[in-house]
């Protein structure tokens, strides 16, 4: 016990130390400090998670983690080796991180702090109009056999995937989009990206997917859009050229030959804007309604125990 005890004492000591404590002020500044940096880190991962660049970031640490313990075992080739590529690693890391971190420049100043003061891209009704413009062009476009290929951007930014494309920046409509797909034209070729609730881009390139376990009939139009919806947060909405089937990918899990009913309610579900803050509100005006329940009950206790005691 008193090992543990001056322990504790010396680690205290060194913290105190360290950190420079002399008041509370001091406490809370520290605290103050950690929650940033770790605000900073939660931001960088969430940025980072959906890409590929997080699966490099694993392969970074592990070098890290070879080269220390190739300096602890002495091991002089294989530490020499990884020292050149730590030195250079910076550089690379540049090169190769490039499209993530032109993501994070252009995410500056999205925060909750900022969300709060400004209205939501997308509310009930537009997402409804929305929705409704894209069933109907799906429906249309599944009777003619028109292949298409509409992905819906939520939190996972896309502009890597717009870039490829052409900029459209126009209203939602059954006829645009079914414009965009007809044969032959200069957009028919790749996907629709619809931000917020506009078409924003097409004629763009997806990823393919790698899943191996996929049916083999499944042609590229399919596996772009479960790609998409793999590396990101994406809704795909694919109709096939051949069969006419209307499918939706999200998550990587595809789910075929839907009807218009099925896709307005899972488009409406999966597209619904999470509002934090009524979420919140709803808690703690829960909280409210159980105080007041509790208030009554306690009251009423009280009533019959009084009763009870003027009867007796």
């Amino acid at each position: 016990m008193r090992l543990a005890s001056s322990e504790f004492d010396r680690i205290t000591t060194f913290l105190v130390e360290y950190f420079g404590i002399r008041s509370v002020w001091d406490v809370f500044r520290i605290i103050i400090d950690i929650l940033m940096i770790s605000y900073v880190f939660y931001l960088l991962i969430t940025l980072l998670r959906d890409s590929r660049a997080f699966q490099l970031i694993k392969g970074v640490i592990l070098i890290l983690l070879a080269a220390f313990v190739s300096d602890l075992l002495r091991l002089s080739t294989v530490s020499f080796v990884l020292k050149m590529v730590i030195e250079v690693l910076p550089v690379m890391l540049i090169v190769l991180f490039q499209p993530e971190l032109r993501r994070i420049l252009e995410n500056i100043g999205k925060s909750p702090i900022r969300e709060m003061f400004t209205a939501s891209n997308q509310n009930t009704a537009d997402l409804s109009i929305m929705v409704e413009e894209v069933v109907k062009a799906a429906s249309a476009m599944a009777e003619e056999k028109t292949g298409a290929l509409i992905i819906f951007e939520r939190e996972t930014n896309l502009s890597e995937v717009i870039r490829t494309g052409t900029i459209v920046d126009s209203n939602v409509s059954a006829q645009l989009l079914r414009l965009l797909f007809v044969k032959n034209t200069p957009l028919h070729d790749g996907a629709v990206i619809i931000r917020g609730n506009k078409i924003y881009a097409a004629a763009c390139y997806l990823p393919l997917s790698n899943n191996l376990h996929l049916n083999k009939d499944l042609g590229t139009r399919h596996r772009a859009g479960i790609g998409i919806s793999e590396s990101t947060d994406c809704i795909s909405v694919i109709v096939s050229e051949e069969t006419g089937y209307i499918s939706m990918a999200r998550g990587g899990v595809l789910t075929r030959n839907i009807t218009p009913d099925i896709l307005r309610k899972l488009l409406r579900e999966g597209l619904a804007p999470q509002d934090k803050g009524k979420k919140a509100g709803s808690k703690v005006a829960g909280l409210f309604r159980l105080a007041d329940r509790v208030s009554k009950k306690r009251k009423d206790k009280k009533k019959r125990d009084g009763d009870g005691n003027g009867k007796a």
